[in-house]
């Protein structure tokens, strides 16, 4: 499925039922959305935390939340916005193309974990940031 925002896709993912602690899937090299290997990182968010704005000029993330709960916030050249919450009650994963500016909000009363599959190894010449004000959002 993509969104409003072209280079946006969430698919919902499986997560396997296994005495003693269940299976989450994450990402497949048979997936469509699989552009190859570069790095995999682990983010941590608190509650009501806001981590914005970013956006990457030749990653392509992949990002799964298997503890807790965020709200990603995207943004295109065209100020069109486009907001997925995913985690433990909306398990899946959201594949981002590069030049997207995103920021992302926890709403989990507990800290949330991020997951990011990225097919290239992060710089931070590859990126860019901009103060969370410099975009106007409503995080509410």
């Amino acid at each position: 499925m993509e969104d409003q925002i072209k280079g946006i896709k969430f698919k919902k993912l499986s997560i396997i039922k296994v005495p003693g602690g269940d299976v989450y899937h994450a990402l497949k090299k048979s997936d469509l959305e699989y552009e190859g290997f570069g790095e995999a990182y682990f983010s941590s968010i608190l509650y009501n935390e806001i981590k914005a704005w970013k956006r990457h000029n030749e990653m392509t993330m992949n990002l799964i939340v298997p503890i807790g709960e965020v709200k990603f916030v995207f943004k295109d050249k065209f100020n069109i916005f486009t907001e997925y919450i995913i985690g433990e009650s909306n398990y899946g994963r959201i594949t981002v193309s590069p030049n997207i500016w995103f920021g992302f909000k926890g709403v989990s009363k507990k800290t949330s974990i991020i997951l990011n599959i990225s097919n290239i190894i992060h710089t931070v010449d590859e990126a860019d940031k901009v103060d969370m004000l410099d975009i106007e959002y409503n995080w509410a």
